[in-house]
């Protein structure tokens, strides 16, 4: 049998969704991308199921693996503004576009939330540099997890934090993803297996991602223990139809779909 071939997220919150996958070379087939770039691989066909970030599922046909997903239910500690200004007076906001789920969100919260209307520019994620630039900068992944806002004099605004907020619902950032028929259900069922047995190593995973530093070890496990969940049960979906809802209302995401699931 040909392998399934994955595209998943290179950060640290979506080693619990792989964990194991790579003792199965016969049966996946995994690279590692930035969220965007996962992305573009699932829409070129390069990819049988894409680790995408959620405002890609309404860029084309898809199904969706059941029962996973990178979601917060408030902080998510990984998505996040860093401001010199308090957020109302926020004029121009840097913007790292390595996921366009976490682009959206920041749109979503300024029109929606926090009733501002910044000039936006898209840039690396290097904070010092996007913030010569513009008032805030949306830094994403592991390197917002790295950031000492003290050190940097700014404040970090959680936008996990403050969806919940508004919204009173999880946020799901990403998911899998694939087209009519790529993903068997003995498929989705391993990657749920891959799921559990990883949410079950959260130690191991935060201790590795630690490479012998006490503190970043306790900071990861911190991370995907308490910040993160890994399912996709109602309450994710109702948070993830209304955010593509409010993406398509202001302009940043085609229309909503249906949310299709495999048959797992």
């Amino acid at each position: 049998m040909t392998p399934l071939r994955l595209g998943a997220v290179s950060y640290l919150n979506t080693k619990p969704l792989v964990y194991g996958l790579d003792a199965h070379p016969d049966q996946f087939d995994v690279r590692f991308d930035v969220p965007s770039k996962c992305a573009a691989l699932l829409h070129e066909g390069k990819v049988d199921l894409g680790l995408i970030p959620a405002i890609e599922y309404l860029r084309g046909d898809y199904w969706i693996v059941p029962d996973i997903s990178i979601a917060s239910d408030g902080e998510v500690a990984t998505v996040a503004l860093f401001t010199r200004k308090p957020i109302a007076q926020v004029e121009s906001l840097a913007l790292d576009v390595s996921s366009k789920t976490s682009v959206a969100l920041t749109r979503i919260l300024c029109a929606k939330h926090w009733r501002i209307e910044p000039t936006v520019m898209p840039a690396d994620p290097d904070l010092d540099a996007m913030l010569r630039r513009a008032d805030a900068a949306l830094v994403i992944g592991d390197p917002a997890f790295e950031i000492d806002p003290v050190k940097h004099g700014v404040e970090k605004i959680d936008l996990g934090a403050e969806w919940k907020h508004m919204t009173g619902l999880p946020f799901v950032y990403a998911m899998w993803v694939g087209r009519a028929g790529a993903a068997t259900p003995v498929q989705c069922r391993a990657l749920q297996a891959s799921r559990d047995l990883g949410v079950a190593h959260l130690a191991e995973i935060a201790r590795a991602a630690g490479g012998g530093d006490a503190e970043l070890e306790r900071r990861s496990l911190v991370y995907l223990r308490d910040h993160l969940r890994y399912g996709l049960g109602p309450v994710e979906a109702e948070g993830l139809r209304l955010f593509h809802g409010l993406a398509a209302e202001i302009g940043v995401a085609a229309a909503p779909k249906a949310l299709k699931f495999y048959p797992d």
